[in-house]
């Protein structure tokens, strides 16, 4: 091989990108320090883009096809180059491949417990879980301002990077929306779509757009998953006094084997003190129900029976009331045979 044929081998003359790994968001392609020759083979496939950058300043942008690096099709790098008319030499240039298609199944989660202020129970401490999709909407911003002159980088570490920014945004939304933990599951949606926004606005600085995000559960303290169980099962519970002592004996015992609890302790014994409260109200309602339900099914007593001195007392003055013409001898018999109808 002679020294123009060795130079001619040292030209980059195709450049492509064959996604290996589909987690793979931005791809450096490996020139090994070479020139790209006059006139190269660029092939962008569908869900890419290519990006050239010329000693740290953007250059031309590449969209699916097949592109021959000319000064025609290099308009951007030729400014940058000044290239003259006629130019037909070898040249240097970095170029990127970045993945435009939507990555999906992101998880985030609340690394610690939110404590938050619930309309039912006061306060309670609660942890979510979730995932959100992403793609890139403006590579030269993604470029700049999140993935700088990386060789590749993954989507496990876009969402590694993006951990401390959603879980906040999903605290400030929960606590925005005033939802009670009981009617958190029925609200994920409504949550999602209001986190959604928040959370595209940090999203924007970095170029990547948030496609879908969602709440997949969502968990609370154990001393509050159990007494939601026990409010739950209340109409087993005959003696609602009686429970509300256990309750506040069993929160008391709890808080005397653990005195350097702290805060989270007189949270769970609030909350529990709470839903006692609750129950033993709504068991009063319903015993109170039930009574006045009774009393209005309940058969009328019989009235007392006359004696038969009485009647008979009756039936004389009857007869005396007749005599002196103030009663009627029509009235008379009336009187008289609902007297004896007694006997």
């Amino acid at each position: 091989m002679g020294l123009f044929d060795f130079f001619k081998s040292e030209f980059i003359e195709v450049i492509d990108w064959v996604e290996q790994d589909k987690n793979v968001v931005l791809w450096k392609f490996p020139d090994k320090d070479a020139n790209i020759k006059y006139g190269a083979q660029l092939t962008v496939r569908e869900s890419q883009l290519a990006l050239f950058v010329d000693e740290g300043q953007f250059g031309d942008i590449y969209e699916p096809g097949r592109h021959k690096l000319i000064t025609d099709n290099m308009p951007i790098m030729t400014t940058l180059k000044s290239w003259k008319y006629g130019f037909d030499s070898p040249f240097k240039a970095d170029v990127y491949y970045i993945s435009t298609r939507t990555f999906t199944g992101l998880k985030w989660g609340t690394p610690n417990p939110i404590i938050l202020r619930d309309p039912q129970f006061k306060q309670v401490r609660v942890k979510a879980f979730g995932t959100y999709f992403i793609k890139i909407k403006d590579p030269k911003k993604f470029f700049t301002e999140f993935a700088g002159t990386a060789q590749t980088l993954s989507v496990y570490e876009i969402e590694d990077r993006l951990r401390d920014i959603v879980s906040p945004k999903f605290a400030e939304a929960l606590s925005e929306a005033g939802v009670s933990v009981l009617d958190m599951v029925s609200n994920y949606s409504e949550l999602g779509d209001k986190i959604a926004p928040m959370l595209q606005a940090d999203l924007d600085v970095f170029g990547i757009e948030l496609t879908k995000f969602q709440i997949t559960s969502t968990s609370l303290p154990k001393e509050v998953e159990a007494f939601y169980d026990k409010m739950t099962n209340m109409n087993m519970v005959e003696n609602m006094n009686k429970f509300q002592q256990f309750q506040q004996a069993n929160a008391i015992e709890k808080a005397a084997e653990n005195p350097g609890g702290g805060a989270n302790e007189g949270i769970g014994l609030g909350i529990g003190m709470t839903m006692a409260q609750q129950m033993m109200q709504q068991q009063q309602r319903m015993q109170q129900e039930q009574d006045r339900e009774a009393q209005k099914n309940a058969p009328k007593a019989p009235e007392p029976k006359e004696s038969r001195e009485s009647i008979f007392s009756a039936l004389k003055e009857l007869g005396s009331l007749k005599e002196m013409g103030i009663l009627t001898q029509e009235e008379f018999d009336e009187k008289k045979k609902d007297l004896l109808a007694r006997l």
